[in-house]
């Protein structure tokens, strides 16, 4: 499944590009879509970052792609759609704050 849902996620991106990302070769990264060999720990952590994806989904362990809603679901008591969209909004806003506070810091560093 994992090797699958690189591939997918990938899409027009170069091999090259994402294993520079995560910090391995491109060809460690082509095994992995391949399905030749497996990620460690935090190199999965780290595709899961870069995809903006779950470890789960890598993994297969669920269909949903995101992460907030593994995050904040409870076993048998999962999120309603509407916490789920709820929570998706404050994400991005705290996003769009971050990335604000992150421009003015460096503006005041210069």
């Amino acid at each position: 499944m994992l090797s699958k849902r690189l591939k997918m996620l990938r899409g027009n991106k170069r091999q090259e590009d994402v294993a520079k990302e995560i910090g391995v070769s491109r060809a460690t990264y082509g095994h992995y879509e391949i399905g030749r060999t497996e990620p460690d720990n935090e190199t999965l952590k780290k595709l899961a970052d870069y995809y903006h994806v779950s470890t789960d989904y890598l993994l297969g362990r669920t269909n949903d792609e995101k992460p907030i809603h593994v995050a904040f679901s409870h076993g048998s008591d999962p999120l309603t759609k509407e916490e789920e969209e709820f929570l998706e909004r404050q994400l991005e806003e705290f996003r769009s704050w971050r990335k604000k506070f992150a421009q003015k810091s460096s503006e005041t560093e210069n």
